[in-house]
């Protein structure tokens, strides 16, 4: 695979007007990936980042900052003429982050990220895009997000999903701001998160949360409960529209398993695991 070394992060407004433009171009995913080495973390940003997803002002990176810093790389991946499919369409329906330690906001950090895995699917067609960071010349942190590019029909829902809602560790209030906040702190400015009228042609009657917004969360809820080096894996359910109100669950089983459901009808918005690493 060749190795394209960025010397800048790559600027995400000309990423987006691109993506508006994207049409299914291929079959084959491009074998290359992206580097940018020197990253240093924003003080303000990462503090800006801990207020919007509920972490304490801390020194250490929340599990899933670096996915943040990674971000800018995985558009340009997505919107080069090289990749198959268009942006826009692309559903995020799973993800997986690996801690290997503890990571501190003086560290430097060098960003890879590569778009493998390119495998049918009953709805269509799904991919992995793998991002790490390297701090030290060793791997120090690893993120796997699964997306699906629909063709066929959606499967009817279970109604397994549908009753009253399980127990709730906790209940959130989701405000309506939710999603243009995370936007502007992450660079994920999808319109089905900030715009009202561009989520409704998308299919959604209200504006919807981030799925990594509601994944940053849940770990903020499990803040001081972590190993040093972990696991955690989630998949993304039914959206949550905005303004919500929501149930937070979360139970020890080695380590922990949490999801996210809707507090008055018990659907499910998200599920998932701390891994005990090897």
């Amino acid at each position: 695979m060749a190795i394209t070394v960025l010397e800048r992060p790559p600027r995400l407004g000309p990423l987006y007007r691109a993506a508006a433009l994207r049409r299914s171009t291929g079959s084959t995913l491009p074998d290359r990936e992206l580097r940018l080495e020197g990253v240093r973390v924003d003080l303000a940003h990462l503090a800006e980042y801990d207020r919007v997803c509920g972490f304490r002002l801390s020194d250490e990176l929340p599990a899933t900052y670096p996915h943040v810093l990674a971000f800018p790389l995985a558009m340009a991946l997505m919107t080069a003429d090289d990749f198959p499919f268009p942006l826009l369409g692309l559903v995020h329906v799973a993800n997986r982050i690996d801690v290997c330690r503890p990571l501190h906001s003086g560290e430097t950090f060098a960003l890879s990220v590569r778009a493998e895995g390119l495998r049918p699917h009953e709805r269509g067609t799904q991919l992995d895009v793998v991002a790490t960071a390297e701090s030290g010349g060793e791997v120090v942190w690893k993120d796997r997000s699964t997306y699906l590019r629909k063709t066929g029909k959606s499967a009817k829902s279970d109604k397994s999903d549908r009753g009253e809602p399980p127990p709730a560790t906790a209940v959130w209030r989701v405000p309506r701001r939710t999603g243009t906040d995370y936007a502007a702190v992450s660079g994920d400015r999808n319109p089905i998160h900030t715009s009202r009228i561009l989520a409704r042609a998308f299919g959604f009657p209200k504006t919807i949360a981030h799925g990594m917004w509601t994944k940053a969360r849940c770990l903020a809820a499990l803040e001081g409960r972590l190993p040093d080096a972990y696991g955690v894996d989630v998949a993304f359910k039914l959206p949550i529209l905005l303004p919500a109100t929501v149930g937070f669950e979360a139970q020890p089983h080695k380590t922990w398993r949490f999801a996210v459901h809707d507090r008055r009808t018990g659907k499910p918005h998200l599920a998932g695991a701390i891994i005990e690493a090897d």
